[in-house]
C-alpha cells in the first residue's frame, strides 16, 4: 500500500511508523484518534469511518475548512506560497496577524502558511495563545497542494472534533479501535518537548490515559493501540497491554549529530479472544 504524506509538517509524526503502527491496529469500522495530530495514521487506513479529535482548535479549525472547502483553500493557501512571503518581516507580520485576527478562514490559510515557513514545522503556543515559533528560513517552502487533495478525499468518511481526548474515547463502541499518540513522555528530565499546545500533557494525563484505555478494552471491547517512549514509566503505565517495541528516529535536536534513534512503544489493549 502506497504511503500518503500529511499536508502539515510535525513534530512527532507518525508517517516513519506508518507500517509497523497499521501492523498492531485491528480491524475495525471506525477509527477514532483523541490526538490526531497531522493525520498520518488516517491517511494510511483503509477504515469505513473515522472519528479525529485534537485539543488544538487550530488544527481541527483547519481541517473542517480544507474538508469542506478545498478547492478555495488551495486556491488561496497557494498565494502565500511565493518568494514574496518568504522573508522574516513577511513572516512575523504574518504571524502577528494570526495571533489577532478572529477570521476562521483567514487563521487556517495562516496555520498552513506558518507551519511550512516556521523553523522545524513545530506548533508552539506561549501562555497567552499566541504563536511564538521562528522563521525557519527555508530557501523555498513546499505548498502541499496534492497532499491537501488526498486530505480532503479521506475527509469524507471522517469527523474532526475539537476536545479532551477523554471525551473523543468515550464515544467508542463496539466496532471501534481507538488510536492514540499522545504529547510523549520525556525520556529524561530535561527531555520535555511536549508542550505542541497551551494545554500541557502532564503525567497524570499520561497515566489517565492508560486507564480509560484498559477499561475501554475490558469493559466496551474497544480495543486501543497507544504510542510512547519506551522507558521504565511507560512500561509501567502500560503494565496492562501488550507491548511492541519499534525503532523511530527523532529529530527534534538543535545538533544535527545528536538526532539519533530511540526505542518507541505500540501498547495494545485488547481483550483476549
Amino acid at each position: 500500500m502506497k504511503k500518503n504524506r500529511a499536508f502539515l509538517k510535525w513534530a512527532g509524526g507518525k508517517y516513519p511508523l506508518i507500517d509497523e503502527i497499521r501492523r498492531h491496529l485491528p480491524e475495525g469500522n471506525c477509527l477514532i484518534e483523541p490526538f490526531v495530530g497531522a493525520g498520518s495514521v488516517f491517511l494510511n487506513t483503509e477504515y469505513e469511518a473515522y472519528i479525529l479529535a485534537d485539543i488544538n482548535s487550530d488544527l481541527i479549525s483547519l481541517y473542517n475548512i480544507v474538508k469542506l472547502r478545498t478547492n478555495d483553500f488551495v486556491r488561496d493557501a497557494r498565494l502565500l506560497f511565493t518568494d514574496e512571503f518568504n522573508n522574516s518581516e513577511q513572516f512575523y507580520l504574518l504571524r502577528e496577524e494570526f495571533n489577532t485576527t478572529a477570521d476562521e478562514y483567514r487563521r487556517a490559510l495562516l496555520f498552513l502558511y506558518l507551519n511550512r515557513h516556521c523553523y522545524n514545522g513545530l506548533c508552539r503556543y506561549n501562555l497567552r495563545g499566541e504563536f511564538n515559533v521562528p522563521f525557519g528560513r527555508y530557501k523555498k517552502p513546499y505548498f502541499p497542494e496534492e497532499e491537501l487533495y488526498w486530505f480532503a478525499e479521506k475527509s469524507r468518511n471522517a469527523t474532526f472534533v475539537c476536545e479532551h481526548y477523554h471525551d473523543t474515547m468515550v464515544k467508542a463502541t463496539q466496532g471501534a479501535v481507538v488510536y492514540c499518540d499522545p504529547p510523549y513522555a520525556p525520556l529524561s528530565a530535561t527531555a520535555n518537548f511536549t508542550a505542541y499546545h497551551t494545554n500541557s500533557f502532564s503525567l497524570a494525563d499520561q497515566q489517565g490515559l492508560a486507564r480509560i484505555a484498559h477499561q475501554l478494552s475490558v469493559e466496551s471491547q474497544v480495543p486501543v493501540l497507544i504510542s510512547n517512549h519506551d522507558t521504565e514509566l511507560t512500561r509501567d503505565w502500560y503494565q496492562h497491554a501488550s507491548l511492541h517495541v519499534v525503532k523511530a528516529r527523532r529529530t527534534i535536536s538543535r545538533n544535527i549529530l545528536g538526532r539519533s534513534k530511540v526505542n518507541e512503544l505500540l501498547a495494545l489493549y485488547k481483550k483476549a479472544e
